[in-house]
């Protein structure tokens, strides 16, 4: 066979056989060659090449197959928009020479579809298999580094994700408003542990902790999990979801731990746990959290808004969630602080006295921080509309309107 029908044939076949196929034939081809498969999603060449890290050609007397996109970057928080951005070209089934410290390699990229799920496989064509080996690690290695991004678990695979990173850099515990010294404790809970790693082994005792965070939407389970995140300063393992095409739930909460047991000691997110279990899953998540295997040095910060909706194995057991800490809906103290916080914040000519910001505050009994954030943002866009009006005016008809709103979402 002719390497310019390799593709053509390839793809003729049923899945299943794809893979076997390819590498059959390029040991044909070239005989006197190294060939390394892999279909691991961090040997992701294109990224690798955009970043210099090597040259990437396509060979011209083959047909590829690649598509085009558009690439968006540099996201301003303030305009809430993408500043720039390139185009990329990302190989689909194409034949391609790569350079790298001296070394020409050639790289044969397939891509289908196997049981309901999208597969590419590489095939890299070297003069040793040492050679092909090196860049394979050095590759992958590169492609796994944290560079200003967070790590994701989302649809069975790790991804990561910059604009999440640049959400959470902007929490801090400076501008976090909770109960007396719940922050302070919930901060100092994890630093401890992080410190103490020493004293856990003198004692025998596996260093893991298990922290969940308990209360109704929108009064500082999430701004607290980022604060953190930018406090403690630990590798950090954020998941979406378990769930995924192709992969049952079990292979996909092992592929979790597993991470997190070999990036420790850090910490792993598990935002909305009520949401992230089901019945064909809990049995096997609470294998990971406290089986045979150990979780040290990995923390677990987990949310939810619904305990009511966790299994009593759980919520109740202290090995397995260590602390419960609980956020409420904010008292007048914690109201009058997050108002000034935001007053702070304000333009002079739209700043409120603190008589204002205290009768504010005693207005909005029933309010959550997410509600409190809403109000100064109505209040400000009515206010930028009609000056005139003045700012206290307009907090005082956006705390009426945003209680009927709360009113017919309880009803």
């Amino acid at each position: 066979m002719k390497q310019e029908e390799l593709i053509n044939e390839a793809l003729r076949l049923r899945p299943s056989a794809i893979s076997y196929y390819v590498t059959q034939q390029l040991a044909t081809l070239f005989p006197d060659k190294a060939v390394i498969e892999s279909d691991d999603a961090y040997f992701n060449v294109e990224k690798y090449g955009e970043d210099g890290q090597c040259t990437i050609t396509s060979l011209t007397n083959q047909h590829n197959e690649f598509l085009t996109g558009w690439y968006e970057t540099d996201y301003d928080f303030d305009t809430k928009e993408y500043i720039d951005g390139h185009l990329f070209k990302k190989a689909y089934n194409a034949w391609q020479a790569i350079t790298w410290q001296a070394t020409t390699f050639t790289l044969l990229t397939l891509r289908w579809e196997l049981d309901n799920q999208i597969t590419v496989h590489h095939w890299l064509i070297a003069d040793t298999e040492q050679q092909a080996n090196q860049f394979v690690k050095h590759v992958c290695r590169w492609n796994g580094e944290l560079r200003s991004e967070i790590l994701v678990f989302d649809d069975g695979c790790w991804g990561k994700d910059s604009i999440l990173f640049q959400a959470i850099k902007n929490a801090t515990f400076d501008n976090l408003v909770l109960p007396g010294t719940l922050k302070e404790a919930i901060l100092s809970d994890l630093q401890n542990f992080f410190s103490t790693r020493a004293v856990y082994q003198h004692y025998h005792l596996p260093w893991k902790r298990g922290i969940l965070f308990i209360g109704t939407p929108g009064n500082g389970k999430t701004h607290t999990v980022k604060a953190l995140i930018n406090a403690l300063e630990r590798p950090c393992l954020y998941v979406k979801s378990f769930k995924s095409r192709g992969f049952d739930y079990d292979n996909n909460i092992s592929q979790v731990f597993a991470k997190a047991r070999k990036m420790a000691p850090c910490l792993l997110i598990l935002e909305d746990l009520d949401s992230l279990l089901t019945d064909e899953n809990r049995s096997f998540f609470l294998n990971e959290l406290d089986g045979f295997a150990t979780n040290d040095g990995v923390v677990i910060l987990a949310t939810t808004n619904h305990p009511e909706r966790l299994d009593p194995a759980i919520l109740d057991r202290p090995s397995r969630f260590d602390r419960k800490y609980h956020f409420n809906l904010p008292a007048l103290t914690e109201r009058v602080q997050y108002m000034q916080l935001w007053n702070e914040s304000l333009q002079d000519q739209m700043r409120l006295s603190e008589q204002t910001i205290v009768a504010l505050a005693e207005a909005t009994d029933s309010f959550s921080f997410a509600y409190l954030k809403e109000l100064f943002l109505s209040a400000m866009m009515q206010w930028m509309a009609v000056p005139e009006r003045g700012m206290e005016t307009v907090m005082f008809e956006q705390v009426t309107l945003l209680k009927t709103q709360m009113t017919s979402e309880q009803s």
